[in-house]
């Protein structure tokens, strides 16, 4: 397997560290709001890295975090934990919006067929481990108190930037200190900060009632869980200049060690072009694509069309396509399980050999996809080539088992609404009507639905 290797810029052969077991660390949500469809993206990737490697016969250690405290509104350490602000906004315990929103982002998950990484890592379980990494930073002289917290020297470091490839000195010139004037540096980070009177999430250190800086999370329960070093870290390319760039330092400081081999990013995605934003009303959730009559798997066969790693503009015409496209792949799966004929096991070797090269290729989705395409449009209707596609799915993820299908389409016939009804009536009135456009109209309706039709000429 090749993966792009944010640290070394360029695809490396992957082999694991140690053994048969790959041990992966993935930067999980801040638990103060809902998952949108950008945030889901990078977990769509995390599940198909964690697919692919099983593919290849890996075993896997796999944690990722949940930020319950510590994560700021600006991510360089700048205004209120977005837990405390959640907390003010919503009237609520802190405690209970996180175990909220932890449920939501789970049922996504359900929704999108994300697999679970093995360990689940809440940080508020952690509070003990992440002061005995800020003290053993300072221990080594890489931190420094002030009168607001524990602050990294990055001063202290041979190249802070290693990741991103910034240019410290240009940066420091174009600084200002506004947060902490007993800063050294103005791109010292938080590890450890004194919390004010009113905050509620705070906990007793050596350093008096604290909570923790966001980045030394996720430093203190990778270690835990997967040692000094392990094989790949994940998160979302916004991750790069700041957080991840920390956990570096921090671990450096602590070990002397950069903690992961491979550090994988996935790009953004954009809506219509441009950014998400609440004030434009475009974060949607998955369950507000379920409401527009979209299935959540037409997301993720959206997401497998293009590399993790290219930018990715979402529009609702784009995904009324895939699951225009899902929705024939699964009558194609459907005509290979009435079929009688049998494959060549040659023809088959040289399939799997081929999307085995995609996947192993950095994850080459749009690739793979294109194989499963080109066997499911085989003239031939077999099983063989059924039992094929059955094993690319276990890299996919879309429930292409045939059964699943039908259950599937059994529970699209029960939940048939009267809207659904309706909209087959006006269009069977407009086609009596000769009225193309709006048939057309109606039809595009019902397939983005889930609900295909198919007419002979009138």
């Amino acid at each position: 397997m090749k993966f792009f290797n944010t640290l070394t810029r360029k695809k490396d052969d992957f082999e694991p560290l140690e053994g048969n077991t790959v041990r992966i660390y993935s930067c999980g949500p801040t638990v103060y709001n809902y998952a949108h469809i950008g945030n889901l993206r990078a977990y769509l990737f995390m599940d198909l890295l964690r697919r692919g490697l099983r593919y290849n016969g890996y075993d896997l250690k796999h944690v990722m975090n949940i930020t319950d405290v510590g994560h700021l509104v600006s991510d360089a350490d700048t205004g209120e934990d977005k837990m405390e602000k959640a907390a003010r906004e919503q009237k609520k315990d802190p405690y209970e919006i996180a175990a909220f929103y932890t449920k939501e982002f789970f049922a996504d998950f359900e929704r999108l067929n994300i697999e679970k990484p093995e360990i689940i890592a809440k940080a508020t379980d952690h509070i003990a481990e992440m002061e005995k990494y800020v003290q053993e930073i300072m221990e080594n002289g890489y931190a420094y108190e002030t009168g607001n917290g524990v602050y990294f020297d990055i001063s202290k470091l041979d190249r802070y930037g290693i990741l991103s490839g910034t240019n410290t000195e240009e940066q420091m010139a174009g600084a200002r200190i506004e947060v902490d004037s007993e800063k050294r540096n103005p791109l010292d980070f938080a590890l450890w900060i004194k919390a004010p009177e009113n905050h509620i999430m705070k906990w007793d250190s050596q350093w008096g009632k604290c909570y923790p800086g966001w980045h030394i999370e996720c430093s203190a329960m990778g270690r835990k869980y997967l040692g000094d070093v392990f094989d790949i870290h994940t998160g979302g390319e916004d991750h790069i200049p700041i957080h991840h760039e920390n956990e570096i330092a921090q671990a450096k400081g602590a070990t002397g060690k950069i903690p992961a081999k491979f550090w994988m990013h996935v790009a953004f995605l954009t809506v219509d072009g441009g950014k998400m934003s609440k004030s434009l009303g475009n974060c949607y959730r998955i369950a507000e694509l379920q409401e527009k009559g979209f299935e959540p798997l037409a997301y993720r066969y959206f997401c497998l069309n293009s590399h993790y790693k290219s930018k990715l503009n979402f529009t609702f015409d784009a995904l009324k396509g895939a699951q225009t496209s899902l929705n024939r792949l699964r009558e194609g799966i459907k005509q290979h399980a009435l079929g009688n004929d049998s494959a060549e096991k040659e023809e088959i070797a040289q399939y799997k050999e081929q999307f085995r090269e995609a996947i192993n290729d950095d994850l080459n989705s749009p690739k793979a996809l294109a194989i499963l395409w080109e066997v499911v449009r085989k003239e031939k209707k077999s099983k063989d080539y059924l039992d094929l596609i059955l094993d690319f799915d276990r890299v996919l993820g879309l429930d292409l088992d045939i059964e699943k299908i039908k259950k599937l389409e059994e529970s699209k016939e029960d939940s048939m609404s009267d809207e659904v009804k309706a909209l087959i009536e006006q269009r069977n009135q407009a086609r009596a009507e000769k009225n193309w456009a709006e048939a057309d109209r109606i039809r595009d309706l019902l397939n983005q639905m889930g609900i295909q039709i198919n007419d002979k000429k009138a």
